[in-house]
């Protein structure tokens, strides 16, 4: 785990409020993430975990509150970026997404390098040789020229981590990045994660592994009906949980496991 802090969040969270229709998804979320931080976010389904990863890259827009990533003020009481802005916000937060979202007419190394050159103005010498290093990183660079299609989903999911950290990002955003894969696919993905983790990358990770939340997060959050229940060290959430509603999460999570 991270151990090096500095005091200023890289992104902070304020009376942040979403619904759909009339119900409720986010409630009033107050947050803070430190630079170089791993925050594991768990919680039943349903609880907004998604929806709250979504509107810190703007996927989703916040109805109130205040979101401030990487030194921009995304969401301003309900106001969000202007789209030339947003789009510049976005190659500083990375996303990855339980789906992979690879272009399935380009091969794996132009699935990386499209970013970079479109959006960061890299030539394609340049844009080759950083994906070149990144599937090295995430072990495909064996795959490069290949087509999506013939890639098997921890394959699929470890170039959509490549392509992410193509652009450069300050923070990582996982939504819940393994949970469509087999489950002898998982430890790849998280291995790669971990790696991350490591390095030094701030990461929201949105997930059911409740091994990965013990072993690499610095912060667990625990999530339930639109309110963030309790947060705090991985020993101090899996060991003695607060709240009534976090022992029940993982007492029935980890029955299971």
């Amino acid at each position: 785990m991270n151990t090096a802090k500095v005091d200023e969040p890289i992104v902070s969270i304020r009376g942040l409020t979403k619904s759909f229709g009339s119900h409720t998804v986010l409630n009033g979320i107050d947050f803070d993430i430190q630079p170089q931080q791993v925050v594991v976010v768990i919680g039943p389904s349903g609880s907004g975990k998604s929806t709250f990863l979504r509107c810190c890259n703007g996927l989703e827009q916040a109805e109130g509150g205040t979101i401030d990533i990487c030194g921009h003020r995304l969401v301003d009481h309900g106001e969000m970026l202007k789209e030339r802005s947003l789009n510049a916000l976005r190659t500083e937060v990375g996303m990855v997404f339980q789906s992979f979202n690879l272009f399935p007419h380009l091969s794996v190394l132009h699935n990386i390098t499209v970013g970079p050159r479109m959006l960061r103005g890299a030539s394609k010498a340049e844009a080759e040789a950083a994906a070149t290093a990144l599937l090295e990183k995430v072990g495909l660079a064996h795959k490069a020229h290949v087509m999506p299609a013939s890639l098997s989903g921890g394959q699929k999911q470890r170039v959509a981590i490549a392509r992410a950290l193509a652009m450069q990002p300050r923070v990582m955003l996982f939504d819940e990045p393994t949970s469509a894969l087999d489950p002898e696919l998982v430890g790849e993905v998280l291995q790669v994660m971990k790696l991350l983790a490591s390095e030094g990358m701030t990461m929201v990770v949105v997930t059911h592994e409740m091994g990965f939340a013990k072993e690499v997060a610095d912060v667990v959050v625990v999530m339930d009906g639109g309110v963030i229940v309790e947060a705090g060290p991985p020993a101090e959430i899996f060991s003695a949980p607060s709240q009534p509603r976090t022992r029940a999460f993982l007492q029935a999570v980890l029955s299971r496991a």
